[in-house]
């Protein structure tokens, strides 16, 4: 069995020395190389192209997020693990954009470094326990704050813009509408005009879709 070859990258030689000593307690893994900072993690991750590296977030010359992308840009098939004592989620965030599928916090480095190591290997991704609930609790939020903005956006519409977008989502042009309401074609064409900026719509199939969402007309 091949050996997995490994690049740890920490401005601490304590820490690296310990991750040294912990990842090579199985003896499929090599710790092939160390890194002082960033640019020294991207220009030996380069260099060697090791089969994973483990990056601390907080490095001189070069944090470990632009190194991330730097690495993941020049080695898209190299996966990336971050290893920091942060935990905001809009670092956390900021961390899997730029292309990390791992996120272990330093905190939890004896119980969850090896597990991750191994998921990374595998093609998958690993987030500590705290790092997992954090991400988890803002989606539910950012799904939540949609929700509340597209009720807030509907509530806004007068009755008069309700009718019209339930017209215009049936397949009604502007002068049908303005027939059926008794307006003219000219005051339906501003109507549609307002609603489409109050709701943030840029399309006519983006309306009728809201049109449907909110109930105004049935699917």
């Amino acid at each position: 069995m091949p050996v997995v070859n490994i690049l740890i990258a920490d401005d601490h030689s304590i820490t690296r020395r310990g991750l040294r000593a912990l990842l090579e307690t199985d003896r499929r893994w090599r710790v092939c190389c160390e890194a002082s900072t960033g640019v020294e993690a991207v220009l030996k991750a380069k260099r060697l192209k090791p089969d994973l590296i483990i990056l601390d977030l907080s490095m001189p010359e070069l944090g470990g997020l632009e190194a991330t992308r730097q690495i993941r840009q020049a080695l898209p098939e190299l996966p990336v693990l971050i290893l920091t004592m942060h935990d905001s989620e809009e670092l956390i965030q900021e961390v899997v954009s730029a292309g990390a599928q791992g996120y272990v916090l330093k905190s939890d480095l004896d119980i969850n470094l090896i597990t991750g190591v191994e998921l990374l290997l595998k093609g998958k991704t690993f987030f500590s326990a705290k790092v997992s609930e954090i991400l988890l609790d803002g989606y539910v939020k950012n799904a939540h704050s949609q929700l509340a903005m597209a009720q807030r956006r509907s509530q806004r519409l007068s009755p008069r813009q309700k009718e019209i977008v339930r017209h215009l989502a049936e397949g009604m042009l502007n002068k049908e509408v303005a027939a059926a309401l008794g307006i003219s074609a000219k005051t339906v064409e501003a109507h549609r005009a307002q609603i489409m900026t109050k709701l943030g719509l840029r399309s006519f199939s983006e309306l009728v879709r809201y049109a449907v969402r909110e109930h105004i007309v049935k699917s």
